[in-house]
Order: C-alpha cells, then sequence, then structure tokens
C-alpha cells in the first residue's frame, strides 16, 4: 500500500468518525419529517432553493445538535452497551474536535438558513438546537422521569421548520404535525428505555423504568400510545388530508396499538425491541401517506 493510499484511508476513517457524531440514523428521520413539512405546506411543487438549502441548513443543526449530545454524555455513553462504541468513548474523537466540528458545522447551517432560506426558519431551527441539546439532554434527563415527554418538543419541531422554511410562517396545520411527533415519542422511547433499563440505572439516569418501574412505564406505553392513535387521526378530521391517509393511519396505529398492549399485558424485551423498531418505521410510514395523501388530491 502507497503512502498516499494509506493517508486517504486513514483521512476517510477520520471523517467516518465525525460524521458518526451526528447520529446519522436519528438525523435522517427529523429530516425526513421536516421535508414531508414543506411539501404539505403548498399545493404545489417546494421551490428548489428552499428545498436544498432548508433540507442542507436544517441537517446541519440537526448533526450539530447530536454532536453536542455526543460530547456532554460521553461519560456515560462509555457504560451503556448501546453506546459504547460511540465515537468519544472510544477516543476516535477528542473532545475539542468535537466541540470544533459542531460549532463549525452548526454554525453554518444557521448561517445557511438566515441567508438562503428565512430568518424564522433560522430562529426556530436555534430554538429547537437549545431545546434539544441544552434543555432536554443537560437539564432535563437527567433531573426528570418525564424528560422525554417535556424534552420531546423539540424533537417534533422538525415538521415545523419545514413548513416556516417554504412560507415563512407556522400555521395550525404545522402544529398539527408537531402534535404527532410530540405524541409519538414518549411511546417510542419508552420502549426503548425497557428493554434498556439496567444500562439507564448503571449510570443514574432516571428515565421512567428505573424511577417508577416496569409496570408503571408499560401502563404509559400504552396511555400515550391510545393518545396518538387520537392525535394521528386529526388530519382527516381538520380535513388537512383525505382517504388514503385516513386509511394509512388506521392500519399504522392498529399495529402501534397491538404493540403497546403486548407491552402492557405480556411484557419481553423482544415486544418492547419490536415495538420500538416498529415506531420508527410508523412515523415514516406515516409522514409518507400525508405526502401522497397531498398531492392525490392536489
Amino acid at each position: 500500500m502507497t503512502t498516499s493510499s494509506l493517508a486517504w484511508q486513514q483521512a476517510t476513517a477520520r471523517v467516518q468518525q465525525f460524521y458518526r457524531l451526528t447520529k446519522p440514523r436519528v438525523v435522517s428521520l427529523i429530516v425526513f419529517t421536516a421535508v414531508i413539512g414543506m411539501f404539505l405546506s403548498v399545493p404545489g411543487a417546494v421551490p428548489l432553493d428552499k428545498l436544498i438549502f432548508g433540507t442542507v441548513g436544517i441537517s446541519l443543526v440537526a448533526g450539530a445538535a447530536a454532536a453536542l449530545n455526543c460530547l456532554v454524555e460521553y461519560k456515560f455513553d462509555a457504560i451503556m452497551a448501546r453506546t459504547k462504541g460511540r465515537p468519544l468513548p472510544q477516543g476516535k474523537v477528542s473532545i475539542p474536535e468535537t466541540l470544533f466540528f459542531l460549532v463549525l458545522i452548526g454554525g453554518f447551517g444557521l448561517f445557511m438558513l438566515h441567508q438562503w432560506v428565512n430568518p424564522l426558519t433560522m430562529w426556530l431551527t436555534l430554538g429547537t438546537f437549545v431545546g434539544y441539546a441544552i434543555i432536554y439532554t443537560v437539564i432535563l434527563k437527567p433531573l426528570t422521569p418525564q424528560n422525554i415527554v417535556i424534552g420531546g418538543a423539540s424533537g417534533a419541531m422538525p415538521p415545523v421548520l419545514g413548513w416556516a422554511a417554504v412560507t415563512g410562517e407556522v400555521s395550525a396545520d404545522a402544529l398539527l404535525l408537531f402534535l404527532i411527533i410530540f405524541a409519538w415519542t414518549p411511546p417510542h422511547f419508552w420502549a426503548l428505555a425497557l428493554y434498556r433499563k439496567s444500562d439507564y440505572a448503571k449510570i443514574g439516569m432516571p428515565m421512567l423504568p428505573v424511577t417508577h418501574g416496569e409496570e408503571f412505564t408499560r401502563l404509559h406505553v400504552l396511555l400515550y400510545t391510545i393518545i396518538l392513535c387520537v392525535v394521528t387521526v386529526l388530519p382527516y378530521l381538520t380535513q388537512m388530508s383525505g382517504l388514503i391517509y385516513l386509511g394509512s393511519v388506521l392500519i399504522l396505529d392498529a399495529i402501534f396499538l397491538y404493540y403497546a398492549i403486548r407491552i402492557y399485558s405480556h411484557y419481553t424485551d423482544q415486544i418492547a425491541r419490536e415495538a420500538f423498531r416498529y415506531s420508527i418505521a410508523y412515523l415514516a410510514l406515516l409522514f409518507t401517506a400525508l405526502l401522497v395523501d397531498h398531492y392525490f388530491y392536489f
């Protein structure tokens, strides 16, 4: 192997570690819902400049928030089985490098949104960054078992950001998209927390299964899933969407509710894992159904 090819491999490996800091799987779902918000905000085509700059800007700031989360929690990540392979606990990147990286991509993302999208989107995205990386990660997560409920407001913002990027405003329909993700977050995350309870207990993180026990958490997964099922019908009831969406969401809700009932009545770690994986597909399919319905009736 030549010196140049070895240097190239090392550089590529380094870039990959920084990329992993952005939690690309999580950010991809965030960006997906933001883009759907863009398309739902207008009856026809989304202006290409808003689509490109809005998507890239939101992606960069979301990646910066994820990197800051990794930085704040790297000592905890080194203990937990799910996260001990991340770049910071493994020593693949340093703390100063991570800080420089997140400031660089986050700052450029905000600049892009301000200059080439609109100031409202920039300020909303900055608020979302602060809500997730500071209020949720630093303050709420180690303080209260309701962290995911309160902090879920930040995670529910992406479709609102997408909507604002195209229209320059936040409408009632955009807030309805926010409400869907806000209601989805607790049963999605608590399914994970149930089968990762021992990890959270080891680091002293006050997640609901640790502070209130499995039975209490299982009940709340079921209750929040019922709330989610009610909320997800609202786009049809408010005439934001039509029968394509309604038929799709009823099927998606029925499957989610099935998992929630199984978690409550016949819990196993395997069921919780399946429910967690399904919840990710659920949100992606629900927003896809909204998009298909939107353009079918256009």
